[in-house]
């Protein structure tokens, strides 16, 4: 495996890390993103749902194809990324190690699949390009969506995005799906700053990440890049021009399920002085065992005072003009849980009632 500085394998670069024994999603994930998933676990049935609608997609046949097709990583066959996959599941303290995967891809992309047992996917042209601890952010933040259950709802979506073709198969048409899958994807988009919030607790180096970052959106080595320039990037890109230009911010996001990469990196630059990231450092975080006495009610607040706070300090033009008439923010990831919600209140009515 190759790394940035011209090296082969060798360790990791000596840090005083924190290992996070017990440790729940709930400590590094989004506000929205937190409150979308407490709001669909507290949905009767909703996981049976999710997964009948996952159904459709068989995880045994994934995971065949990319033993089939792909190089799993263990202590025989990329040794040193599986030392890295083994350091990653310890500081999140993983009940259960994922497999991982590296397929032939000239991409630089990374991938969580599956439900019952989630696996990681590595594209080669991502391990190429990273070194170490870069690798070590990455597979953070994958196994961040597998401790959030992240897998099963990207599921989801990548089912959704597929069925208009065949909506007499399921009740959900027209635009409703469409309402659901915006919804979703604006939910996906909250997760990958979660699970980037999840990669810097594993790898705890704000540079490591920053760099992650830069290569995702260059596809090159950094040598002749500057960490200041790119934050600046995606300060100047959420804030300048006039409402048009806000329009086309909207438009470029409508189709996406990521973030860009350079808004990633200042949204966890944001995290990392809200003080947050320190606090969990010190053993201030949520635990598992808690998990289950997380108040709803007190995760929508979070969320809604999540979405005031873009909503008040967005330099977008966009938005300026939205409030100057009064205008206000439309909640997506709050339109999925409702609709899921209804969706599955119906059933259990008509279940019911037959």
């Amino acid at each position: 495996m190759s790394t940035s500085n011209g090296t082969h394998g060798g360790d990791v670069v000596p840090r005083h890390l924190v290992d996070f024994p017990g440790i729940s999603s709930r400590a590094y994930e989004h506000p929205a993103d937190r409150s979308a998933l407490t709001a669909l676990r507290k949905v009767p049935y909703a996981d049976t749902l999710l997964k009948a609608l996952v159904g459709m997609f068989s995880e045994r046949r994934l995971r065949l194809l990319f033993l089939a097709s792909a190089v799993r990583v263990d202590e025989n066959q990329l040794p040193r990324l599986h030392e890295l996959r083994l350091e990653a599941a310890k500081r999140l303290d993983l009940p259960e190690i994922p497999e991982l995967y590296v397929t032939a891809d000239a991409t630089v992309n990374a991938h969580t699949l599956g439900v019952d047992h989630p696996f990681l996917v590595l594209n080669s042209e991502l391990v190429e390009l990273f070194d170490d601890e870069e690798l070590l952010f990455v597979l953070g933040h994958e196994m961040g969506h597998v401790l959030s259950g992240h897998a099963l709802y990207n599921s989801v979506l990548f089912t959704l995005m597929r069925i208009s073709g065949i909506g007499t198969r399921i009740p959900l048409t027209g635009l409703v799906l469409a309402g659901i899958v915006n919804a979703l994807k604006e939910w996906s988009r909250k997760s990958e700053l979660s699970c980037d919030r999840a990669g810097l607790l594993v790898v705890q180096d704000v540079g490591a990440a920053t760099r992650a970052h830069m290569k995702m959106a260059g596809g090159i080595q950094i040598g002749d890049m500057d960490f200041g320039s790119f934050v600046r990037q995606g300060e100047e890109y959420a804030s300048t021009g006039d409402a048009r230009d806000g329009v086309a911010r909207l438009m470029n996001m409508l189709t996406r399920t990521h973030p860009f990469a350079s808004e990633r990196a200042v949204e966890l630059g944001k995290w990392v002085g809200s003080r947050e990231y320190e606090a969990i450092r010190g053993g201030d975080y949520p635990r598992r065992e808690d998990d289950e006495e997380a108040s709803f009610a007190e995760e929508i607040k979070r969320a809604a005072g999540s979405y005031k706070d873009s909503w008040d300090q967005s330099e977008d033009a966009l938005v300026k003009t939205l409030k100057d008439i009064g205008g206000g923010a439309v909640d997506l990831g709050g339109r999925v849980v409702d609709k899921v919600r209804d969706y599955v209140r119906s059933r259990d009515d008509r279940s019911a009632d037959s």
